[in-house]
């Protein structure tokens, strides 16, 4: 199975998990790889990137202290086609490697990727509202975003530029804590 890398490392800020890799991402071997997907411009508009990245260069989101993973790592051409199998194999498996990596903040692009990790690793079973969550993955702080696909249209570029500045506040604040 052809699958994206995941780009992980200790002492991260920031991991972004996507529910799963699109085909077309997975065969060009880079997230969010689909020209009008809207990660990209909507990340790069928000400031929360010191130097612009787009789907070519996303392995260099490391060099800003961020990384990505999915909930699930088969590809599919969309969420409709994965199954509580998927879920079953692949959440735990992310919750043991944000248990290993701890990063700052873990960041859950829409409710059906973070409702699942909570249903599949965690025995959670809630309806997640977008923003900062209660609950914690270890010591990361988790952060939920509307989802960037263009299959979710009921979120604009620009409401999705105004998640990811929160996204970046949050990040100043708790490094505020930290120091």
């Amino acid at each position: 199975m052809k699958t994206l890398p995941d780009y992980l490392e200790r002492g991260l800020d920031i991991v972004f998990v996507g529910l799963n890799p699109g085909l077309y991402s997975a065969r060009v071997g880079h997230y969010f790889a689909t020209p009008r997907n809207r990660f990209w411009p909507a990340i790069n508009r928000s400031g929360l990137l010191r130097h612009p990245l787009d789907a070519t260069t996303d392995y260099k989101i490391l060099q800003q202290h961020m990384g990505f993973t999915d909930v699930v790592k088969r590809p599919s051409s969309g969420a409709s086609n994965l199954r509580v199998a998927d879920f079953r194999r692949w959440a735990p498996e992310l919750k043991g490697k944000l248990d290993r990596f701890q990063p700052l903040i873990v960041c859950f692009h829409g409710a059906v990727a973070y409702g699942n990790y909570l249903r599949y690793a965690e025995a959670v079973n809630v309806r997640p509202k977008l923003g900062l969550q209660d609950r914690t993955i270890g010591r990361s702080r988790v952060f939920l975003v509307p989802n960037p696909s263009p299959a979710n249209a009921a979120f604009s570029l620009e409401t999705l530029v105004s998640w990811y500045r929160r996204l970046k506040d949050l990040r100043e604040r708790l490094a505020l804590l930290k120091s």
